[in-house]
């Protein structure tokens, strides 16, 4: 996490966090094992089963395998950053899939102390009626950003608090009249 120097009353230029989890580095070499399997059974070829089971197979633990090991793989973290434009939220190691929240459709910002991945549906990038929407990368502390239109967005971050309080002041900076100092 980077802080920058907090001149008195005024909100950082830049706040990042990041959160991860390594389980689910368990669950990617599970869709590797799937892609092996696939592979090794494409160069075995066809056995006395023939070659319509063959290809079933072959294709069904390619697809298994790619979808488990990138599904996986994008959410092993998130990294989020805080600027005066916009909360950006960028999943896994290629930064997808993304989120760019800008401030002026922000309203507040509350620590969610437990963040959970059951109360979501799992790990990921998810939707519920009820709650919003959500980046849940592991169980933890996480920030919920209220978007001013009744949604929410959730993300799960170390120093959860930071990031509140930097929206906080972000949002108290742009209510301020800018004629006063």
């Amino acid at each position: 996490m980077t802080h920058a120097p907090r001149p008195a009353n005024r909100a950082p230029q830049v706040w990042t966090g990041r959160a991860s989890n390594r389980m689910q580095w368990l669950l990617a070499g599970t869709g590797a094992a799937c892609l092996a399997l696939g592979i090794l059974l494409a160069v075995n070829g066809p056995g006395a089963s023939g070659l319509v089971p063959l290809v079933m197979s072959v294709v069904g633990c390619l697809a298994v395998g790619l979808l488990v090991l990138f599904g996986t793989v994008a959410f092993t973290h998130v990294h989020v950053s805080i600027d005066r434009d916009a909360v950006h939220v960028r999943c896994g190691h290629i930064g997808v899939p993304r989120r760019r929240i800008p401030m002026k459709d922000v309203s507040g910002a509350q620590l969610a102390p437990v963040v959970s991945p059951r109360a979501w549906g799992g790990w990921g990038y998810r939707w519920r009626p009820e709650k919003g929407t959500a980046v849940v990368v592991r169980r933890g502390p996480g920030v919920v950003i209220d978007l001013g239109t009744g949604h929410r967005f959730t993300v799960t971050v170390d120093d959860a608090e930071g990031a509140v309080q930097t929206i906080r002041d972000l949002l108290h900076t742009r209510a301020r009249p800018s004629g006063r100092v």
